[in-house]
């Protein structure tokens, strides 16, 4: 007698348990999808509008809420679930795989960019959380209720631990924002086709099977393209020919050059202008140098350019130590003639020592001291760089310097971000620094502030070197003299648990450029 589970029976429960486990492997890809795309909005957003933890904090807030409304939504879904399944992947994956690069292009082109923002997260979280319940429905047959929640629920826990680590370690190194969109947009839809494939009565489901081909040349298409588009975007941003782009896991460096004009972007803020950089370094630089009594060993934190250290070349110094979050930074204005020769070869100089660490991890480790420091961190527009001016890092800062050192830190403007700029200087205090305040106009930055600090008393100026092209005695003493519109106000101390200076920062900047 025949086994009736070799005829039509048997075939019949092969294709459901390969339907099964195919619709448990596109909950994998379901979540690591849906949380790249989240990932992608927030970076996105935290680079163009800065202030990481507010922007992070809403992103997901609202694709958290979208999805609630999806899978509120997927109540009305009441005949062929699997249908609807593959087309939500098809939308989702044409909407969200294009997400980072519409974003990019519509940043410099609509009034509020926070509506295009919001409205796509909110779009492709309402998309993400009609699938969940869409699999369980269509698994609910094919599984008991206790192993199809569990299954359906590891699955996609899996494919969020697989995106978390994937997106800040491999995806926006290696691919950029862009390209990493347009890869997880092919994930999606390459799940769809794969379904429409393995379906039972497929045919029915021709269209879809065009329209997911159809999206998936695009978004190939859109990958191969990306690169073009990063830098379109760019150019509209920047308003700048790109000279130099590039994705690192720290940041985004751009250089744009109009004419004779060279400046440096990181995450979208301008750091110099290769037309009036020199007044910014040689305020930075000489007020420290030209006050030691003694400057044969120089550390500098930040500063990743060289420009800094160029000015720090103009003394006798022993050595100088750059200690840079960023290697990319550092080889590429060491490696670049044409940026070497803005920086006169400085980080080619045997004196110098390029130590590529996140400052206030190697502070703790540090035991050596040094006799003047710089400070060139960015300004603080978010929690990871305002902990580099916390009360914490300057008392760590006070631990590397000798007996009557003295250090000069970057401390954003005293004309639009008074508050934030006196914040600097009363958390330096705090730590124990005696202080004193200062401001150059840079015309690519505006009125400038930097503050002088020293465990001891700050000495007065000495001699300063030959051949500068803005510092000189009159324009030093004139540095240090604040009008009532920059006078000093009463500020919080910056603490690691408070951050104040972010908020102060954020504050004051946000109705400047309002």
């Amino acid at each position: 007698m025949a086994d009736p589970r070799t005829g039509d029976g048997a075939e019949k429960t092969l294709a459901t348990s390969r339907l099964g486990g195919a619709l448990l492997v596109s909950a994998f890809v379901v979540a690591t999808c849906g949380l790249i795309y989240e990932l992608l909005a927030g970076t996105l957003a935290s680079y163009l509008l800065g202030d990481s933890v507010t922007q992070f904090s809403i992103v997901i807030g609202t694709y958290l809420f979208a999805m609630g409304i999806g899978s509120w939504c997927s109540r009305y879904v009441t005949t062929g679930e699997l249908a609807v399944f593959v087309r939500v992947e098809i939308l989702i994956a044409a909407i969200g795989g294009s997400s980072a690069a519409l974003l990019f292009l519509l940043f410099d082109r609509v009034a509020d960019f926070h509506i295009p923002l919001y409205g796509l997260v909110l779009v492709i979280g309402t998309l993400v959380g009609l699938e969940i319940p869409l699999l369980m429905r269509i698994l609910k047959d094919r599984l008991e209720f206790g192993d199809l929640v569990s299954k359906v629920l590891t699955f996609d826990y899996i494919g969020a631990l697989a995106a978390s680590l994937l997106f800040p370690l491999l995806l926006v190194p290696q691919l950029g924002l862009i390209r990493t969109g347009f890869l997880f947009g092919l994930a999606n839809v390459g799940v769809a086709i794969w379904l429409l494939l393995i379906l039972p009565r497929s045919r029915a489901l021709r269209a879809e099977m065009i329209v997911a081909i159809g999206v998936a040349v695009a978004l190939a298409a859109g990958f191969i393209a990306s690169e073009r588009l990063q830098r379109a975007a760019e150019v509209a941003v920047y308003g700048a020919p790109i000279l130099f782009a590039e994705s690192t896991p720290y940041q985004r460096i751009v250089l744009t050059k109009q004419g004779v004009d060279l400046r440096l972007y990181l995450n979208g803020n301008l750091q110099f202008s290769s037309r009036d950089e020199y007044r910014y370094h040689e305020a930075l630089v000489h007020p420290v140098l030209s006050r030691s009594v003694v400057h044969p060993h120089v550390l500098v934190l930040g500063g990743g350019d060289g420009l800094a250290v160029r000015e720090i070349l103009k003394y006798p110094v022993a050595s100088v130590t750059l200690v840079d979050l960023d290697p990319a930074m550092t080889k590429l204005f060491r490696g670049s003639d044409m940026l070497a020769a803005l920086n006169r070869g400085s980080l080619r100089s045997p004196k110098v020592s390029v130590i590529n660490a996140d400052a206030f991890a190697w502070l703790r480790t540090n035991t050596r001291r040094f006799d003047a420091v710089i400070v060139d961190f960015p300004d603080p527009t978010n929690f990871s760089v305002g902990k580099l001016y916390t009360v914490t890092f300057y008392k760590e800062l006070a631990r590397a310097l000798m007996p009557g050192a003295v250090v000069s830190v970057q401390s954003t403007s005293p004309l639009v971000a008074p508050r934030a700029y006196w914040t600097v200087a009363t958390t330096l205090e705090a730590a124990g620094f005696a202080t004193r305040g200062y401001h150059v106009y840079v015309p690519s930055f505006g009125e400038w502030g930097f503050v002088l600090a020293s465990n001891r008393a700050i000495p007065p100026a000495g001699p300063l070197p030959a051949g500068l092209r803005f510092l000189n005695g009159v324009t030093e003493q004139l540095a240090f003299a604040f009008p009532p519109d920059m006078a000093r106000r009463a500020v919080p101390v910056n603490r690691l648990d408070n951050q104040a200076l972010v908020r102060e920062f954020e504050a004051e900047w946000g109705v400047f450029e309002s």
